[in-house]
């Protein structure tokens, strides 16, 4: 991995808030201007091929959170995945997570949920908890034959693995509208993404007009916990994918991979391959 630590930025609000802007004109520009040919049609017709599923809780006990914001991501995810469910993305298109969910404001129903800021600090903010949703649209995506074209990752490993399934830095973190979650259509398939609330769990579906052949396993590799130069740790590691079809195994691809600074300690939580 050939990743510099760079210094942390403390940054000022007014700085904070231009640079948003700016970054909000450069999407919008993006979005509505670009040789991008973005997805935009929902069908309530569901295909009948499930290429991949995956479900998460709704509800975690998180160390130093106040429960009613875990509730109130309930309703945000409620809001958000009426703009995504049944959308169909065909070949040659592309997917954009805040083009369809659009700005998140009180008025639209979005109540105070869980906001990750920057400096690796958490607050309550309008929208919040909405990355539950384009991390599970993220970690579907690897397991089909779509593309990801942007994804951002997480600058900071704020809980412990407490019941973790996944891989460290298998998600994606998304802000609007700077951060943004893409996925294109490279395949002669039309692929649609199904997802709905269930009581307890955020469920998600990529579907396809077409059955595949093709099984991926999501894996990773090189994980350490190193000091910083800043003080604290860093976690690292990369994430691959075996490739399989209805013989056996293909491939095997590299994914990404994952820097990010810890907010607790290492020792105290059963994580202790420190390099």
């Amino acid at each position: 991995m050939g990743y510099i630590e760079r210094k942390p930025i403390n940054r000022s609000k007014l700085r904070l808030y231009f640079g948003k802007k700016y970054y909000d004109v450069k999407r919008v520009i993006e979005w509505h201007f670009s040789n991008k040919k973005f997805s935009e049609y929902l069908n309530e017709e569901l295909y009948q091929n499930i290429i991949f599923q995956h479900r998460t809780p709704l509800l975690r006990k998180l160390k130093g959170v106040d429960m009613q914001l875990q509730i109130n991501k309930i309703q945000n995810l409620r809001i958000a995945t009426k703009k995504v469910n049944g959308l169909v993305i065909k070949p040659g298109e592309t997917f954009s997570y805040w083009k369809l969910i659009g700005r998140l404001t009180y008025q639209k129903g979005y109540l105070d949920g869980l906001v990750l800021y920057p400096d690796g600090t958490f607050k309550s903010g309008v929208g919040g908890g909405l990355c539950q949703l384009s991390n599970l649209i993220y970690w579907m995506t690897l397991h089909t034959q779509l593309t990801v074209t942007e994804r951002h990752r997480h600058s900071h490993d704020i809980f412990p693995d407490s019941n973790r399934t996944q891989p460290f830095g298998s998600g994606a973190t998304c802000s609007y509208s700077s951060l943004d979650l893409q996925i294109y259509n490279g395949t002669n398939s039309d692929f649609q993404l199904a997802v709905y609330l269930t009581k307890d769990e955020l469920v998600g579906e990529w579907r396809s007009s077409e059955s595949s052949m093709l099984q991926y396993e999501v894996y990773e590799k090189d994980h350490s916990i190193t000091p910083g130069l800043w003080g604290g740790y860093i976690r690292n590691n990369t994430i691959y994918r075996k490739v399989y079809d209805n013989i056996g195994f293909i491939k095997d691809e590299y994914v990404t991979e994952n820097h990010a600074y810890m907010t607790y300690n290492p020792y105290l939580n059963g994580i202790q391959n420190v390099k």
